[in-house]
């Protein structure tokens, strides 16, 4: 079976268009710092305060391009220090999720939902999907060979569009429980 990179995604915030404009400004444009692998997503030179009740973490950095709705991505671990129930959840399914308190340079929200710990997923093609005999929203597992720390990670959402390129995504907690490089590959294992 062919492999695939496995990205991993730390800590971020997606912002709607609305909250942009009470944390940056009226009218506030986000600037690209760095395009990531998914076409048309990209870092932002942009970072927010999130704040939760036990703690906070200064300076996350903002995806861009805005979103319909504000979302804050983080692991299990980074919810647990500031105190905030974070679901695993996809991307965007955010009804009933964790709140917390966001601040930028010209304002601060606060969400009731939006937090969340981002299920593993791989972002395919529809040709991807076919290569790899999978259809979109199915859970695989995937098996990453790494030096002392190989694993599989199983409940990985197959995520198909022809807007994506083909990539895992990971957040820290799991990078660091396989010892993920920027090399790292993963292979579905059925």
């Amino acid at each position: 079976m062919e492999k695939f990179i496995v990205e991993t995604s730390a800590r971020h915030v997606h912002v709607s268009r609305e909250d942009l404009d009470v944390l940056f400004g009226e009218g506030f444009e986000l600037t690209v710092k760095k395009e990531l692998s998914q076409p048309g997503q990209y870092a932002t030179n942009e970072k927010v305060a999130v704040i939760g009740p036990k703690s906070s973490f200064p300076a996350v950095s903002i995806l861009g391009p805005v979103r319909n709705a504000t979302q804050v991505e983080l692991s299990a671990t980074d919810a647990r220090s500031i105190g905030v129930k974070a679901p695993v959840r996809e991307s965007g399914d955010i009804a009933g999720s964790g709140a917390c308190k966001i601040v930028g340079p010209k304002g601060e929200i606060e969400i009731s939902e939006g937090v969340i710990v981002a299920k593993r997923h791989i972002h395919m093609t529809p040709a991807d999907a076919e290569t790899y005999g999978v259809t979109d929203k199915e859970v695989v597992s995937v098996k990453i060979d790494s030096d002392g720390r190989s694993l599989v990670f199983g409940d990985v959402v197959v995520r198909v569009s022809d807007k994506f390129s083909l990539a895992m995504h990971i957040d820290t907690d799991e990078s660091n429980a396989c010892g993920a490089t920027p090399a790292t590959m993963g292979e579905i294992v059925k």
